[in-house]
């Protein structure tokens, strides 16, 4: 019998500076009810998903920027999602900026179940972006400044009748990412992201933001006979235009929806957790056709140059 999950990927438009986190948790709370009312189990919201992507600015004194951050999850302002999850019975994935109680930085994921209870945790690993002040570019990507990595690595879980991994934005870009999930077994990714169309360090690859994002997804899918839930947070935000291309991604690497706008938009469809095995058992079977062997040795051939 099929493992049935059906996904609601829960696109954003902007978030402006002015709008208040409680203008921003009824957004996603209309789109809960509308993943509810489209029978959803889960539903994936972008990265950063309540404030506006404030690393765009760089503020030499990093407790001004304090705000941004959770310190609390849920907290009275984000309490009404679980709230709502326990209500419909909907799980629901949700980014956003933590601060710990002893004074770290992440940029983080949780997973929240059915009956509004914490699934997981996910920190950001691959962290792009710079540390210092850059005042040049038309607009900051401080990610390094305001977040530290995580060092918990890439976790899987058991979830919705299978095997759930999250990874956030960059992270993507990583073929082990999904590597280090496929060899745990994972059977569906949920990833925020917030991806400029312009890229400072090398303007000619802003044509390319939308082939290199899906191609980074539908590779990474493919490869590990997963599911790959994109969302992201679109539009014009602060003068910056984003990339939306939020897509639920087949482990045949096919897309099998993605969002049309870039504004606060839904995207549903039926994953079926079994259709991982027509690639973990062929294809990529890891255990029967992977060299692990070739690969041990790997940082000592860094930089080797075979003639």
């Amino acid at each position: 019998m099929s493992r049935l999950v059906t996904v609601g990927a829960a696109q954003l438009g902007p978030i402006q500076r002015s709008d208040t986190r409680q203008d921003v948790v009824q957004r996603l709370l209309a789109l809960m009810t509308e993943a509810d009312h489209r029978s959803c189990d889960v539903v994936v919201f972008p990265e950063l998903a309540l404030t506006t992507f404030f690393p765009r600015w760089f503020e030499p004194d990093i407790t001004k920027a304090d705000h941004f951050y959770e310190t609390q999850m849920p907290s009275p302002i984000t309490q009404p999602l679980f709230d709502t999850a326990r209500k419909l019975g909907i799980a629901f994935c949700l980014g956003y900026a933590e601060l710990t109680q002893d004074g770290h930085r992440y940029n983080t994921q949780v997973l929240v179940g059915k009956d509004g209870s914490f699934l997981a945790k996910y920190r950001k690993v691959h962290v792009p972006g710079h540390e210092h002040h850059e005042p040049d570019r038309p607009f900051q990507h401080a990610e390094r400044y305001y977040f530290e990595p995580s060092q918990d690595g890439f976790g899987v879980w058991k979830a919705f009748g299978g095997r759930i991994g999250m990874m956030i934005c960059n992270d993507r870009r990583w073929p082990e990412t999904y590597r280090v999930m496929g060899l745990k077994g994972v059977e569906m990714i949920l990833c925020g992201y917030n991806t400029p169309l312009h890229y400072a360090p090398d303007p000619t690859q802003d044509k390319l933001q939308s082939f290199h994002n899906s191609l980074v997804m539908q590779s990474g899918a493919y490869q590990n006979g997963t599911w790959v839930v994109g969302v992201a947070k679109g539009g014009l935000e602060e003068g910056v235009a984003s990339l939306g291309d939020s897509a639920i991604i087949a482990p045949s690497g096919e897309i099998m929806a993605q969002a049309q706008t870039t504004d606060d938009e839904l995207l549903t469809h039926r994953c079926d957790l079994d259709w991982c095995n027509n690639y973990k058992n062929t294809l990529f079977d890891f255990d029967r056709y992977r060299r692990p062997d070739m690969y041990t040795s790997i940082t000592a051939q860094r930089g080797a140059v075979i003639d």
